[in-house]
């Protein structure tokens, strides 16, 4: 007997799928597009003469891999596609699926030698051996994959499987996006909530469209609870304000898988070397927020203190250091106020990656190039015998000499690795550093 997780459905002959879904499914669920062109954003994929819409008109689909953050339409294309395809349509939950409901598929698909979609929701879900039992049909085409992420597929997939699929990031909906979304689900008596004479007032609609930021599920969901929660006025129209809206739209639960830990720490960093304190608070603030753990923010900032500022401003690392301390003795939420004054100290300081750079440019040479030998001068004298060795002989003590500074080789070849820079107090470093050596201009 199929698996009640494993949903079938063929060509023109959906049962499910062709009559639409039930009148009490939700509203997000009876207002799927039935159409390429009813569906709302993602042209970058599905516009007039894109590759992924010219794929699905002419049925010539490649297996895809559907990754971006919820109610961005990667389900609703699953099951348009499903409407459309003139194969067999086969659906699983990556959360309750396990490896026998895919062996179920391929089984039947080697029976009946049919062209079979499968549409796997959640895919990052599947462990690496869930992953691997799909690989022969879909590297030998006899299943054509669709997988749902909200996770980067080149984090959350094994490379055999991603490096077969047509990956397809998609994008939340823009506000103009949302507000077609929700006056078509307002506006439809068949689907949606047409015939219930919604007043869906312009302020209200406004406060939807800015607190859903981009998921159209998540603006239907609250459309509907609104509307059905709401008593009808005495004309029998149920009025959407803002009062309702407010209500309606509950607090957002930040998205924040791999793809994001990547993409805000990339950010946050690249804020704080930038010098715009805003951005730099405002990264941290969404790390912190979605759970990031605080010791690694903190981390972050200890080695930009050092990678990117440097002596440009001595103070930058013993500030984030102290943080990072202070963090661990307040825990959270009072740490975020040490983080706070790092990172906004950090990214209004004067940057160099001079130190940064010196210490890559050594390894390089320590790696690559012949090891360079301790001069004589300069080894070790205070053993017994080390005189003889010669250790030691001709070095002069800078201390001895006016400036605390005597000109001697301390490497074997002339090598040059710390070029300080002209910001903040490194350009004082640089011109000490030419004084010393007789470089002073004019």
């Amino acid at each position: 007997m199929p698996s009640s997780r494993v949903r079938a459905q063929s060509g023109d002959l959906f049962e499910g799928l062709s009559q639409g879904p039930p009148p009490e499914a939700p509203l997000a669920w009876r207002m799927q597009p039935r159409t390429l062109d009813e569906f709302a954003g993602q042209r970058h994929l599905l516009g007039d003469g894109r590759l992924l819409r010219r794929a699905i008109e002419a049925d010539r689909l490649s297996s895809l891999i559907l990754y971006g953050p919820p109610g961005c339409g990667k389900t609703a294309l699953a099951y348009l596609v499903a409407r459309l395809t003139r194969g067999k349509f086969r659906a699983l939950n990556a959360v309750t699926a396990g490896v026998a409901d895919i062996r179920e598929v391929v089984a039947e698909v080697e029976r009946t030698g049919t062209k079979t979609i499968l549409f796997v929701d959640e895919i990052h879900r599947f462990n690496k051996v869930q992953q691997d039992a799909l690989l022969p049909e879909v590297e030998e085409g006899k299943i054509i994959l669709i997988g749902a992420s909200t996770e980067n597929p080149f984090f959350a997939l094994v490379p055999a499987l991603s490096s077969r699929s047509l990956i397809c990031r998609f994008n939340p909906l823009s506000r103009d996006e949302l507000r077609t979304v929700a006056l078509a689900a307002v506006n439809d008596s068949e689907r949606g909530l047409g015939k219930l004479k919604v007043n869906l007032l312009p302020e209200a609609l406004e406060h939807l469209l800015s607190g859903c930021e981009g998921d159209a599920r998540r603006l239907l969901n609250a459309l509907e609870t609104g509307v059905v929660t709401t008593p009808p006025s005495e004309d029998g129209s149920i009025v959407f304000d803002l009062a309702v809206a407010e209500e309606s739209v509950q607090t957002k639960a930040l998205v924040y898988g791999d793809d994001e830990h990547y993409d805000v720490i990339s950010a946050f960093i690249k804020s704080i070397r930038g010098s715009d304190p805003d951005a730099a608070v405002y990264w941290m603030a969404r790390m912190i927020e979605a759970g990031e753990d605080p010791l690694f923010i903190a981390r972050r900032i200890v080695i930009s203190a050092s990678e990117d500022i440097g002596n440009a401003d001595p103070h930058a690392l013993p500030v984030a250091v102290a943080a990072m301390q202070a963090l661990e003795r307040l825990g959270m939420p009072e740490g975020r106020i040490p983080l706070a004054q790092a990172v906004t100290y950090l990214a209004s300081a004067p940057k160099s990656n001079a130190a940064y750079n010196a210490i890559n440019a050594a390894l390089s040479d320590v790696k690559e190039k012949p090891v360079l030998s301790v001069p004589p001068h300069l080894r070790d004298a205070h053993y017994k015998g080390a005189d003889r060795l010669g250790h030691g002989k001709g070095y002069q003590y800078p201390h001895d000499y006016p400036g605390h500074f005597v000109e001697q080789a301390y490497l074997p070849e002339k090598r040059r690795y710390y070029e300080p820079s002209d910001q903040g107090a490194e350009a004082a470093i640089r011109d000490r550093l030419k004084r010393l050596k007789g470089d002073v201009e004019g």
